[in-house]
Order: structure tokens, then sequence, then C-alpha cells
């Protein structure tokens, strides 16, 4: 289910909540190819970038765990040294650093408040939900966007250089706390430069490989990086060799299938997109989330939704990247380690 989500994903990421063009939202690639009818094309990107993780996942297992097994208790103590590291170096790639700062520093504060109360069940729900989900739904239902016909092209994929910086950015953010799959791209950006299409390809491969390295951060030093870990490290306890070899079979046998399965349902919804009542269905998308929330989080998880949401709306209109936002949980994450 895991390793399939990081496939099926993009799929609402990049068709539902997508902004106005004449806002500085449209920095997200997925949404400027949907604008321009390329929507099918910018998935399509991610699955195989996702597919190319799964084989470069099983190449290098084995040297990654030699080698995380030898550094990674020696550089324990440097983790909320790091995270603010990586936190400095994402704010001051965006062209409003000033922006970018009070975007990072709002969700954190609101992170750290929201995740430390405890009377609050499943407190990341309304949090994440509020600032990456309903902003983004709610600004595309106020500016009555219409989606073009979408081409069914096989995009020109370039495998290459975006896999180098994937390969070597996501270890780093499958090990350190805070960080996902979002900053692995940015980061392996940094190190591969890559255009627009070909970062797509890159966020589909670090979305795949960080997920992938949960399983084995959770082999070699115990701790889980990733709801799925937590499932099997409740189930099993600890990971024999026996038993991550049978993890990495499932994975690659699941990506393979994830990947045609994704192909077939981007053909469909690119298909139909067009015929839809986009607004309408961002109406339903916003009220199924707001249900959930309800049910799973209650009242007071209905007012941190609409806290979040208005904060994840304001921090989208500073124009910056919307990884800033991950302050919610870098913050309370750096606290924890420091204090």
């Amino acid at each position: 289910m895991a390793i399939t989500h990081t496939f099926i994903d993009f799929i609402p990421s990049i068709f539902l909540g997508c902004p106005d063009t004449d806002t500085e939202l449209s920095i997200l690639p997925g949404h400027e190819l949907l604008k321009k009818g390329q929507g099918y094309q910018a998935v399509i990107l991610t699955a195989y970038g996702s597919l190319a993780a799964i084989f470069i996942l099983i190449l290098i297992t084995l040297p990654s765990i030699f080698l995380i097994s030898k550094t990674y208790f020696l550089i324990q103590r440097f983790i909320p040294y790091f995270l603010v590291l990586i936190s400095i170096l994402l704010i001051s790639l965006e062209k409003k650093k000033l922006s970018a700062l009070l975007a990072f520093s709002l969700t954190g504060i609101l992170g750290y408040l929201v995740l430390n109360m405890e009377i609050l069940r499943e407190p990341i729900l309304p949090l994440l939900t509020g600032l990456f989900g309903a902003s983004m739904l709610i600004i595309s239902i106020k500016n009555k966007i219409t989606i073009p016909k979408q081409e069914i092209i096989k995009p020109k994929i370039n495998f290459f250089k975006p896999l180098i910086g994937a390969v070597i950015a996501s270890p780093l953010c499958s090990f350190f706390p805070g960080l996902g799959s979002g900053q692995a791209a940015i980061i392996g950006n940094i190190i591969s430069k890559t255009n627009q299409k070909d970062f797509l390809f890159l966020l589909g491969a670090t979305n795949t490989l960080v997920m992938g390295f949960s399983f084995i951060s959770l082999y070699i030093i115990s701790r889980t990086r990733t709801g799925a870990a937590i499932a099997i490290k409740e189930i099993m306890q600890t990971l024999t060799p026996q038993t991550l070899t049978l993890i990495l079979i499932v994975v690659l046998i699941s990506g393979i299938i994830s990947f045609f399965l994704t192909i077939s349902l981007t053909k469909f919804f690119s298909q139909k997109i067009e015929k839809v009542n986009y607004t309408l269905l961002c109406i339903i998308t916003l009220s199924i989330l707001i249900i959930i929330t309800f049910l799973i989080s209650g009242i007071l998880g209905i007012i941190i939704l609409i806290i979040s949401t208005l904060t994840g709306i304001y921090c989208i209109s500073l124009g910056v990247k919307k990884t800033q936002m991950m302050g919610c949980l870098l913050v309370p994450t750096i606290l924890f380690y420091l204090v």
C-alpha cells in the first residue's frame, strides 16, 4: 500500500487543487503543465521516476546498510543542527527569503502548538490537511479554475541527472526526522540541476526512495520514518535479514504493478477531467476532508483544520514554495532534540 501510494498520490496532487495562472502559486511544476494541457505527462514523469527508484533501491540496499550502520550513531548527536542547516538552505534558495522565513516560522509555531496538544486525537491530520490540502482546494474554488483538454502524449524522459540527485538526497531525508520527499527533491535538484519536467521525474524518484529507505532504516537503526514502517514494527518488533528481503521483493512487485496502474488511471483522469465541473470536484473533495477530520479528530480537529487552512492560504499567497510550510514538522523536531 505504501509503495503504491508513492506512485498514485501524484494523480490527485497534480489534478486537484490547481492554482490560477495569474497567481504566484503556479510555481508548482505539475500544476503548470496541467494548465498547459500536459497533466498526463506530468504524472507519467513522476511514475517513471518512482519505477526507476524501485530498481535503484534494490541495487543500493546492501551498500546503504553498510554505510549507515557505520555512520548513523556517530552523527546522531548532530541531528538538530543538521535540520537547522537544511532549513536555512531551503529558505536561502527562495527569491523571497523574508517571505520564506515568515512562512517557515508561522507554520513552525503552529506545528509546535498543535503537536503538543495532548487532548487532540491525531493532530497531524488536521494540521497537514489544512496547510497542504484544504488551502489549495479553497484557492481553486475561489478562482473558478477551468482545466483545458489534456494531451495523452508520452513525455521525453531524462533519467540520468534526476536519478543522481535522488539517490544522494533521499537517504539523507530518510534517516533524519522532519524531512520528507519534498525537501529531498529540492536538495536533489541542487545536486543535479534539472528543468521543469526532469524535476517531476526527480520528485517521483525521491518520493519512492524515501519510502523504501524507511524500511531500511527500520532494519538498521530501528527508527520509523513512515506510517508503513511503524505498522511493520508493531507487527514484527524487529526485522531480520530474511524479512527485509521479503519486504524488498514486495516493494519490487508492487512497484511494477503500481507503475502500470498509474499510467492507466492517469489516462482515464486526463480524458475525463475537462468534462468535470472542476470547482464542484474541489468542493466535494474538501467536504470529504472535513468529514474525515471530524470523525477522527473531533470538533477540536475541525478548529485546527480551519486555523491551519487559513495559515496555508496566507503562506501560499507569499509566493514561496509549499515546502516552507514543512516548518510545521521541522521546528517541533528541532526543538525536541535540542531540549
